[in-house]
């Protein structure tokens, strides 16, 4: 499992919180979750580990 899924999912938050409080559409997230995680722009990730109060570290293989 991808690990901004498994770390969304473990903090269950949905996708539309997560990416309301990221400032990203939740089609863009939803990408993010299926796509391997050494492609995600660190700028993006920041946002994300910041919505979902998580290091970026966590987001990262």
């Amino acid at each position: 499992m991808n690990l901004v899924k498994a770390s969304r999912t473990y903090l269950k938050m949905s996708q539309k919180d997560v990416a309301k409080q990221a400032g990203i559409t939740q089609a863009a997230l939803s990408q993010m979750e299926k796509a391997d995680n050494n492609k995600h722009r660190t700028a993006t990730l920041e946002k994300l580990a910041n919505a979902m109060g998580v290091s970026v570290d966590q987001l990262k293989d």
